[in-house]
């Protein structure tokens, strides 16, 4: 049996023996490993493999000696090691780093040394592939996690010139955490690419349709990219509102063109020629119809059937009212909590909601009991306590909820990105911490260094024509900004930052980036592992 199998190896080998191989991977231990077994019975002619991210010498060493009958013709990095969600929106689609922000700086973060390296891999890859050496690195000083990754950055770019490019950038790195705002993953979503993640849920740019009422078989499964979609890409960062409007001139802009094409009114060989040229459009162009048509259908059943208006419209009164309007919130809150309307998981958003705004204010045993009796189950319950672990008042950075002069700039800055909306929305009240970072600090020159201070040795010579050379390193503004949210980020700060960068006149770019996009079940889903 051995030697039958040993032939039918060799016979499959000597089939494909002319072929050649392309890899495309990260370069971590186990895929390199995965290539040595390979190399070591190679099934192909030649090997071709690219890497996503920096191979250490250590690997490369393997791989050569691994390669005893040199069917590897060619390895080169190709710095890819994360996905561009948006133009200015990149992720790592790493899941579960709530827990390793949590561990950093403590005995814990052992167990999460390989997620740590993932974070650190990727960010150096979307330095690469930007090819950019920041003129700074910053980081947030309430964070050890961030810290770190802020220093390890710097001393490996400081360490290796593959970093060190020709064109000299004025990039900030940014380093934030998650757990300074755990409030924005908790919000209801009014944008269409956020509201599509949040309710349906939108990974490698798949959105699965299966099991909603009145979709047909071939629309189970959609691909929403701003690359393949023009409609998408115009209309990701409108809200629900505006959406329906764009979605009805789609569909009769797509009536009229389905009229003039009517084969029934093609007369001459001429017409029928170009109807025919024109029919994979045609075709492709009412799949398109109908995926936005059955996506947006999906999207309003739900928000009629939770009841996601009352809902949303009460998280921002918690989120973003001040603190003596507490009263008010309680009882509402216990109104929906006893309210059979509303479902289990939104009970759940909004306890937790009320018991990061009043954590030293409010009634918590009272609000619990409510749940309780509101249908929320004892897991669910035990929700409460992690979140005020990872991101209570003792371990955030100040400013979420703050009612001094930080509040008043919150305003300002909330007044703003609602005008640039277009509309006084009381569904959009709620401007994310980020933003009040990027506006109020790094856009004015003003970001603090006692709350993001510079990784020391970061700093160089300003390339920015508006500074001088005396300016302090804090007050020049950059012309480029990339922000890496270490735990994740949401569509919702995505969507603020693309309105920022498409302010008039401005002249300073922001790129956002994370460890994964969170929408409330994921992140809520990672705090359970508290």
């Amino acid at each position: 049996a051995a030697a039958a199998a040993a032939a039918a190896a060799a016979a499959n080998n000597a089939k494909s023996s002319h072929l050649k191989a392309v890899v495309f991977c990260r370069p971590t231990e186990v895929n390199i490993g995965l290539l040595v077994r390979e190399l070591a019975r190679p099934r192909f002619a030649e090997y071709h493999i690219f890497l996503s991210g920096i191979l250490t010498s250590a690997l490369l060493r393997l791989l050569a000696e691994s390669d005893a009958l040199e069917r590897v013709k060619q390895v080169q990095e190709f710095y890819g090691d994360f996905l561009a969600m948006n133009e200015d929106l990149l992720t790592l689609q790493c899941r579960h780093t709530l827990a390793m922000t949590m561990a950093a700086g403590t005995s814990w973060a052992a167990n999460h040394v390989h997620l740590y390296d993932r974070n650190l891999q990727g960010l150096q890859s979307m330095l690469l592939a930007l090819k950019r050496q920041p003129s700074a690195i910053r980081f947030a000083r309430h964070s050890p996690s961030a810290e770190q990754l802020a220093k390890d950055v710097h001393d490996n770019i400081s360490a290796d010139q593959i970093f060190h490019f020709r064109k000299r950038s004025n990039l900030l790195l940014l380093i934030l955490d998650r757990r300074d705002d755990p409030v924005t993953p908790l919000l209801s979503q009014w944008t269409y690419q956020a509201m599509v993640h949040e309710m349906l849920g939108l990974n490698n740019h798949r959105v699965i349709l299966k099991g909603a009422p009145n979709v047909t078989k071939d629309l189970e499964e959609v691909v929403l990219s701003a690359n393949q979609d023009e409609f998408f890409k115009e209309n990701r960062h409108k809200n629900f509102g505006q959406l329906g409007e764009a979605i009805q001139k789609l569909l009769q802009d797509y009536q009229s063109q389905q009229h003039l094409h009517n084969p029934n009114n093609l007369n001459t060989i001429e017409e029928m020629q170009s109807f025919m040229e024109r029919f994979p459009e045609l075709r492709s162009q009412s799949h398109n119809v109908s995926k936005h048509v059955a996506i947006m259908g999906e999207l309003a059943r739900l928000v009629d059937v939770c009841s996601l208006m009352d809902v949303s419209q009460f998280e921002q009164e918690l989120a973003c009212a001040d603190n003596d309007h507490h009263s008010n919130h309680l009882r509402e809150l216990l109104d929906k909590l006893a309210s059979p309307v509303i479902k289990i998981p939104d009970k759940l958003r909004l306890g937790l909601l009320y018991a990061l705004r009043y954590e030293t204010l409010g009634n918590l045993h009272r609000v619990r009991s409510a749940m309780t009796k509101g249908g929320v189950p004892p897991d669910m319950l035990d929700l409460m306590d992690s979140i005020l672990r990872y991101g209570g008042s003792q371990q955030r950075a100040p400013g979420l909820f703050e009612t001094d002069n930080q509040n008043i700039m919150s305003k300002m800055t909330r007044s703003l990105m609602t005008s640039v909306q277009g509309v006084s929305n009381v569904y959009s009240q709620h401007v994310p911490l980020l933003m009040q970072t990027l506006q109020n600090g790094i856009a004015k020159g003003k970001l603090k260094p006692e709350l993001y201070p510079f990784v020391p040795g970061s700093v160089s010579k300003s390339s920015n024509r508006n500074s001088s050379a005396s300016s302090s390193p804090d007050t020049i503004v950059p012309d480029e900004v990339l922000i890496f949210m270490v735990g994740g980020v949401t569509y919702e700060e995505a969507t603020k930052v693309s309105e920022f960068n498409e302010l008039p006149g401005q002249t300073m770019r922001v790129i956002l980036g994370g460890s994964t996009v969170h929408n409330s079940t994921s992140f809520l889903e990672e705090l359970k592992a508290l």
